[in-house]
């Protein structure tokens, strides 16, 4: 299986020339630029909106191309969610970077130092101090995503106590400091579902960025002997262990739906199921 994960970064992430305003004004001045408008996790992936470059974020160049993230509303702006999946991997690349740095942004408006104000700059991707001067730059948290499959080949799935009846995913969670990413694993798993997993048994599968708000994903599949689960009760709702057979039946049915192909989840299961899942199965 191809992970779409995998993919090249195909921006030129140019940090000398985050440095230079001037260059940065040029950039914005080409008559080929792209702007990507972004406001609270959606996008516009073609707006022409037009601001002070100071105002703007550089994504970065492709194939002498300058990309821009806009921090604005416009009557196009779409959740990235719903549209990730439509767009091409330039496009895609674009909108994962600016809904992040915006993320960021949005929370960082205050030093964590002094409390004092902070203002952008280099082009976006760092946050200065107005009263002490510290730089501040983005953050990335780390979750892992793990499907685990047991010793009958059974995939374990769980359903968050947030979602309807019906929707089923992998087990993930946020790596505690102090913890290697197997290590989450395995605690994340125990956790939430009650099952229990050999350390030696997690094999990395691929990464994903996911700025919802500011994480990235590390999926992993691990294997374990064949046990019952049990939901924590707190953040997931049910868990079950599903054969082949027994997954295809509950989403021909309408009982089972996973996550969409934009997440990392639903290329963990398409590839323990061995064989294209249709799109109805995905919400």
């Amino acid at each position: 299986m191809v992970w779409p994960t995998a993919e090249p970064d195909v921006f030129i992430r140019d940090e000398a020339l985050r440095t230079d305003p001037q260059r940065v004004r040029d950039l914005w001045r080409s008559p080929d630029r792209r702007v990507v408008a972004v406001y609270k996790g959606h996008v516009d992936v073609n707006s022409d909106v037009d601001l002070d470059p100071d105002d703007l974020i550089l994504l970065g160049t492709v194939d002498g191309v300058p990309w821009f993230a806009a921090r604005t509303r416009t009557s196009d702006t779409v959740d990235l969610r719903a549209v990730a999946d439509s767009l091409d991997p330039v496009e895609r690349s674009a909108a994962l970077t600016a809904v992040a740095l915006d993320n960021w942004h949005a929370t960082h408006v205050c030093c964590p130092r002094c409390g004092g104000g902070t203002r952008m700059v280099r082009a976006g991707w760092v946050r200065e101090c107005v009263e002490d001067g510290s730089e501040h730059f983005p953050r990335t948290d780390p979750a892992v995503i793990t499907l685990v499959v047991d010793d009958d080949d059974r995939a374990l799935l769980g359903r968050r106590s947030v979602w309807p009846p019906g929707w089923y995913s992998t087990l993930a969670g946020f790596v505690e400091p102090g913890e290697t990413f197997e290590q989450a694993v395995v605690r994340e798993v125990c956790e939430e579902a009650g099952v229990r997993v050999p350390v030696d048994q997690v094999q990395y599968r691929a990464t994903q960025p996911w700025p919802f708000p500011s994480s990235i994903m590390i999926a992993f599949t691990a294997r374990t002997w064949a046990q019952p689960s049990q939901p924590d009760g707190d953040e997931i709702a049910e868990t079950a262990w599903f054969s082949r057979a027994e997954f295809r039946a509950a989403a021909e049915r309408g009982e089972l739906r996973i996550p969409p192909r934009i997440s990392v989840a639903h290329h963990l299961i398409c590839d323990w199921y061995g064989e294209p899942i249709p799109h109805t199965w995905s919400r």
